[in-house]
């Protein structure tokens, strides 16, 4: 799970460069711009996938550590 995870890190740095939207200017539900639509888009699947990160890559040790050290 943590490869696929850190596939998709790279995968969405390579999305967020979206050079293809550029020079449209469609708007999407009659006043958003695609650039911005697009962008709306990008950022919850950015939130789903550092959700996921969090709950199946996030080293469990850690939190553990700052309880046992006073630092929580």
């Amino acid at each position: 799970m943590k490869i696929f995870l850190y596939i998709m890190i790279v995968v969405l740095a390579v999305l967020h460069q979206d050079f293809w939207n550029f020079d449209n200017h469609t708007l999407v539900f009659g006043f958003m711009p695609l650039g911005l639509a697009y962008h709306a888009g990008y950022t919850i699947c950015a939130v789903i996938l550092w959700s996921l990160i969090i709950k199946f890559a996030w080293p469990q040790n850690l939190a553990q550590d700052n309880i046992l050290s006073g630092d929580a």
